[in-house]
């Protein structure tokens, strides 16, 4: 009978990984960049361990979105005081702060919990082509 193996977080082997946003759909974009940030990809996937890759994600100013929602989508932030609900639309979050904007859509598909935390503090999200991680992503 063969058993599943279940890895500890110290066996866990991590790649660098670049995609190039330019020209893809924002919404895909982020459910691959899920995955790999998640770990399903590798053959061995633990749920409970954190065995996703690092995502490094350059020209993010360079999304592409479907249907109307560059001028329709808004997205609001509250500080806890009353009065102090913030409305922006999502052309002017792809234009000045993209990176913002990554990091909130895939928080949104990783677990809500310290595992979750851990797994986005590997996503880098970089507006332009440049990006200082030349020295970790093979291949360069």
């Amino acid at each position: 009978m063969n058993l599943t193996k279940m890895i500890k977080s110290n066996e866990v082997k991590r790649d660098w990984i670049v995609v190039d946003a330019k020209g893809k759909v924002f919404g895909r974009l982020i459910t691959e960049i899920a995955i790999l940030l998640r770990g399903k990809h590798k053959t061995y996937y633990t749920p409970h361990v954190d065995c996703g890759d690092f995502v490094i994600i350059v020209n993010a100013s360079e999304v592409n979105f479907t249907g109307m929602k560059l001028q329709d989508k808004l997205y609001h932030t509250h500080s806890g005081y009353f009065g102090s609900t913030k409305s922006q639309k999502l052309e002017d979050m792809v234009s000045k702060h993209p990176e913002k904007l990554f990091n909130l859509a895939t928080r949104g598909m990783l677990p809500k919990t310290k595992l979750g935390k851990v797994m986005l503090k590997k996503l880098k999200v970089y507006a332009g082509s440049e990006h200082p991680h030349s020295a970790q992503v093979k291949g360069n």
